[in-house]
């Protein structure tokens, strides 16, 4: 069997990042193991761009056989991916405070996953919280009053602001939060208590998505927090819905598998996107398919002085 052919034909369909130069080490490391498998060894790991791991396993059969090799998920290294997102948002200057009267604007495309069906949405939200405002299917803009809650801009920001910026603190805090542990739940419903990693996990990102009042100090103990919780991982090259190319963080033991695509430049979240890799069945029938997507995706994000301005 012509093990360096098979590779090949692997690797045109295998989705990796630097596709030449990988290829390239590949050739150089590759071994044939003490039973006859390919072995990409892990020196790979510490390859420049902190490429992780890779394994590709081809069986031997038979030549008429000629089975179709599986190849495992390609991932970069996550605590070097995430310490340089931490290294690259702390040297971001801070934001001065928005005045109360300001809006936060968010532009948002978001996919439905039964159809693929997209639509755009363009809101705003007071400062202070007390208002919010949308462009309608006629293009006009609406303003309502809201009553104001934990969840303004402006509370959202006092809150991030006294998070703990060192990050085993602030893994510790977010993971026995109990505030979260101990939310009402709906009469009759059992008690569903997360596990902390799985906590810390999930406030984590909601922090991430908070980008219009995000301390910058903060932001970098989140990413060096991400990198301690066990199952995370960055996968290189995702796309989001509208065909751009980021970093999709994601925790291994979910399923479906639900990715926040950073940019790699700024490490911004551009989109919060759940891809099925398998058909999800209930009662007996497929109610999600294989391949299908769930996505928000942020096409912009930003503080303007009223409704109907844009970033």
């Amino acid at each position: 069997m012509d093990d360096l052919k098979i590779l090949a034909e692997l690797r045109a369909d295998a989705p990796m990042p630097d596709a030449d130069r990988l290829r390239g080490l590949r050739r150089r490391v590759t071994r044939r193991g003490p039973r006859g498998y390919l072995v990409l060894p892990s020196v790979l790991a510490a390859a420049a761009a902190a490429v992780a791991v890779v394994v590709v396993t081809v069986p031997r059969h038979s030549p008429e056989l000629r089975p179709v090799p599986f190849v495992e998920t390609i991932t970069l290294n996550s605590e070097i991916v995430l310490e340089r997102a931490a290294q690259t948002v702390e040297k971001r200057p801070m934001a001065p405070e928005p005045r109360p009267d300001q809006w936060q604007y968010t532009k948002t495309l978001n996919v439905q996953p039964a159809d693929g069906r997209t639509t755009t949405y363009e809101s705003w939200l007071r400062y202070e919280g007390e208002q919010s405002a949308g462009r309608g299917v006629d293009g006009n803009i609406w303003v309502r009053d809201v009553p104001p809650d934990d969840l303004s801009p402006q509370a959202y920001r006092k809150k991030l602001l006294k998070l703990p910026t060192d990050p085993d603190k602030l893994l510790a805090r977010v993971a026995g939060d109990r505030r979260r542990i101990d939310k009402p739940r709906d009469e009759g419903a059992p008690k569903h208590v997360e596990a902390p990693d799985v906590r810390a996990y999930r406030i984590l990102t909601l922090y991430l998505k908070r980008q219009a009042v995000m301390p910058p100090k903060l932001e970098a103990a989140i990413f060096r927090a991400l990198a301690k919780i066990p199952g995370v991982r960055i996968e290189p090259n995702v796309k989001d819905a509208t065909g751009r190319t980021g970093l999709g963080l994601f925790r291994s033991a979910e399923s479906p598998r639900r990715y926040f695509i950073l940019d790699p430049g700024t490490y911004r979240v551009m989109a919060d996107q759940t891809v099925w890799l398998r058909d999800e069945v209930r009662d007996g029938k497929v109610i999600v398919k294989k391949g299908a997507v769930s996505a928000d995706v942020w096409l912009a994000t930003g503080i303007v002085d009223r409704p109907g301005l844009a970033r």
